[in-house]
C-alpha cells in the first residue's frame, strides 16, 4: 500500500529540488575538510550535483541489462562525508539499489561480518582500502566487487551482477539503506530503512516549527556527524534536500576550528552531540563568541548543567531532540517551543503524530515524575510508519522490540506535570546501587565540569555489599601527576553536586575512552574496561568518601 504522506524516492525528491533551485548551493566542502580528504575545496550547486549524480547513474546502469544488476541489491559505501558519498547514494537510489554505509574505522572482522550479513554485491571504498576490503568481503566464498569512487574497475566485473535481485519501479516502499547499529552490546544489527523512512525524516524536520523553523532556499546546515549515522544521513540531508538548503559536511568535529567553520560557511543551523557543547565551553571566552547567524542547534545529549551556560555564551538555542535509528521520524520528540525547561534534560512534548507509554519496572504506566522505559509508535498511518522496516535476518529481535504494539526504546525517561519528557539514561546504563538507580550520563555530566577533566565514562562495577558501585574512567586534561589527589578532588567535586551515592566509588585515569565514530561512549567496552581496572594499581578506591551529607 502506498503512503498518503510521502511518495517516491530520495533521488526523485532531490531532482524536484534541483529543478526548483538549480543554482542554490547543495553541498559545501570547506578547506580543512578538503585537506583531510585530499580533495578540492568547493561548493556544488544543485545543478552541478545533479550532473554528477546523472553521470554516476549512467555508469552504474551499464552493469547488467539497464542497471538490472543493481536493482534490489546492496552496495557498500566507505566514502565518509565526502561529496562522493552523497552522489553515489543518490545515483544508486535512482536505480533502485540500497546502500550500506561502511564505517571507515571497521577492520577485517567487522567488514567480513557486514559483507556476509548484508549480502553486499559491490563496495565502493578509498583506493588505499581496496585490497583490505576485497580480502574481508570475499572471505567465506562470497564474491563482492570492490572499486573506488571513479568506478574504473566495474566494467570488468559487471558480469557477476547481471542478474537482478528484485524488479519493479523504485518507490517509497523500497529499501533505501541498511544502517548498522554500533554493536556496543553484541553483534551489530542491520536496520532496514526504506525511502519512506528518509522522506518522512526530512518532511518532519520541515514541519516542526517553533524555534526549529526552516526557510526554503535559505538554510545552510553544518554537521560533523558521519553519514554512517541516521542524524546526518536522514535528518540533515533530507531536510536540506526538501527545502533547497546547503549541507556543510565536515570530516569530523574539530573543537579548535569549529567556530571558524561555522562562520566561513555561513551556517544557519548546526547539528551536535552532547560532547560538543562541553568541549566548546572549555575554550577561553572571546568577544566574538555570540553567533548571530546561527538560528539553532539540533541534537541530543547536552549536559543539563551546561545547557544554559552554552546558550548564554554563544547566543543561540540548543534544541534537544530524541529519536533512534529504529524510530526515525516515526516517533521523534524535540524541545522546539518555549518553555524548553533548559537544564532539566527535557527533550520536549510528543506531538499527536506519535503515541507513547512510559512503562515502569512493574510493567504498568509510570506516574508523573516516575522513571520508566519509553515505548513509542506512530499514529500517522500505521504503528511503524517512518520507522525501520526490520532488523535484517533477525525476526525474533524485531518482534521482541515491538512486543505489545509499541517499539521498546530501551531509554529511561519521565514525564513531568506538563507532559514534557525528560531523559534519564539508557536502560542498560543505569547503575543499581543499594536499591538506588543512578544514571551514568548524569554522573558523567557533573565530572565533565571539573576543570581538569577532558573526558569521562561512568559504568557499574560489582560490589559485594551494594550490588553495583559507580566507577569513573577519566581522561585528564594535562595528565594526572598526583593521581590520588586529583581523584579525591574529583570525588569531592561530585559530592558537592550530587547525592552521595551517585559519586564515583572508584576512579581510574586513562589515556582514551572507547568511543564510536560519533563520539558516543561504547558502553559494552567501557564496562569491560571498568571491571578490569578494579583492584588494579592506579585505580583509586574512594568508597570511604561516600557518606551521607559528605558534600556539605
Amino acid at each position: 500500500m502506498r503512503s498518503p504522506v510521502v511518495a517516491g524516492t530520495v533521488f526523485e525528491a532531490f531532482q524536484r529540488t534541483a529543478d526548483r533551485f538549480p543554482e542554490n548551493d547543495f553541498l559545501q566542502v570547506l578547506p580543512e575538510t578538503a585537506r583531510y580528504y585530499g580533495i578540492e575545496a568547493r561548493t556544488f550547486t544543485y545543478r552541478q550535483a545533479a550532473d554528477e549524480i546523472s553521470g554516476l547513474a549512467r555508469r552504474y546502469g551499464r552493469i547488467g541489462a539497464a542497471g538490472a544488476g543493481l536493482a534490489g541489491r546492496r552496495v557498500g559505501l566507505m566514502l565518509e562525508n565526502r561529496p562522493a558519498m552523497f552522489f553515489h547514494w543518490l545515483a544508486l537510489n535512482a536505480l533502485g539499489a540500497s546502500v550500506v554505509p561502511l564505517n571507515p574505522d571497521w577492520r577485517e572482522a567487522e567488514l567480513e561480518y557486514v559483507a556476509e550479513h548484508s549480502e553486499l554485491a559491490l563496495a565502493i571504498v578509498p583506493a588505499a582500502r581496496v585490497a583490505e576490503v576485497t580480502a574481508a568481503t570475499n572471505r567465506g566464498g562470497r564474491t563482492v566487487l570492490v572499486d573506488t569512487e571513479s568506478l574504473t574497475g566495474l566494467a570488468a566485473g559487471s558480469g557477476a551482477l547481471s542478474r537482478a535481485a528484485a524488479g519493479g519501479t523504485p518507490d517509497e516502499t523500497m529499501e533505501c539503506a541498511l544502517l548498522y547499529t554500533s554493536g556496543t552490546t553484541g553483534r551489530p544489527k542491520g536496520c532496514v530503512l526504506t525511502n519512506e523512512y528518509y522522506l518522512w525524516a526530512g518532511t518532519w524536520y520541515t514541519q516542526v516549527g517553533g524555534l526549529c523553523s526552516l526557510t526554503a532556499g535559505r538554510e545552510r546546515l553544518i554537521t560533523p556527524l558521519p553519514m554512517t549515522h541516521m542524524n546526518a544521513m536522514a535528518f540533515s540531508t533530507l531536510a536540506m534536500i526538501l527545502t533547497g538548503g546547503c549541507i556543510i559536511a565536515l570530516d569530523r568535529f574539530h573543537p579548535k576550528t569549529w567556530w571558524n567553520s561555522v562562520a566561513t560557511s555561513g551556517a544557519t543551523i548546526v547539528h551536535y552531540l552532547g560532547v560538543m557543547p562541553a568541549m566548546l565551553l572549555g575554550a577561553d571566552p572571546a568577544s566574538e563568541d555570540v553567533r548571530t547567524q546561527v538560528k539553532f542547534g539540533f541534537g541530543a545529549g547536552v549536559s543539563a548543567r551546561l545547557h544554559a551556560e552554552f546558550e548564554t555564551r554563544f547566543g543561540f538555542p540548543l534544541l534537544e531532540a530524541w529519536a533512534m535509528t529504529e524510530t526515525g521520524a516515526g516517533a521523534v520528540v524535540i524541545a522546539s517551543r518555549e518553555p524548553r525547561k533548559v537544564g532539566t534534560a527535557c527533550f520536549g512534548r510528543p506531538s499527536d503524530r506519535m503515541s507513547f507509554r512510559i512503562v515502569n519496572e512493574q510493567g504498568g504506566d509510570a506516574g508523573v515524575g516516575e522513571h520508566g522505559e519509553l515505548w513509542v509508535r506512530s499514529t500517522v498511518q500505521r504503528p511503524g510508519f517512518g520507522f525501520f522496516r526490520e532488523y535484517l535476518k533477525d525476526s525474533r529481535a524485531t518482534s521482541e522490540a515491538w512486543e505489545g504494539g509499541y517499539f521498546h526504546t530501551g531509554d529511561i525517561v519521565f514525564a513531568d506535570e506538563d507532559g514534557d519528557l525528560h531523559f534519564v539514561d539508557r536502560k542498560k546504563n543505569v547503575i543499581r546501587r543499594s536499591g538506588e538507580n543512578i544514571s551514568a550520563v548524569e554522573v558523567e555530566g557533573v565530572i565533565l565540569q571539573h576543570p581538569k577533566v577532558a573526558g569521562v565514562g561512568v559504568a557499574a562495577v560489582p560490589d559485594e555489599v551494594r550490588g553495583d558501585e559507580v566507577m569513573a574512567c577519566i581522561v585528564p586534561k594535562c595528565g594526572a601527576e598526583d593521581a590520588d589527589a586529583l581523584a579525591r578532588d574529583i570525588a569531592s567535586f561530585c559530592l558537592q553536586r550530587l547525592s552521595y551515592f551517585k559519586a564515583p566509588g572508584y576512579v581510574a585515569f586513562c589515556e582514551r575512552l572507547p568511543l564510536t565514530p560519533t563520539e558516543k561512549i561504547q558502553r559494552a567496552r567501557l564496562g569491560e574496561l571498568a571491571r578490569s581496572l578494579v583492584g588494579q594499581k592506579g585505580t583509586m578506591d574512594l568508597r570511604g568518601m561516600k557518606k551521607r551529607n559528605a558534600g556539605t
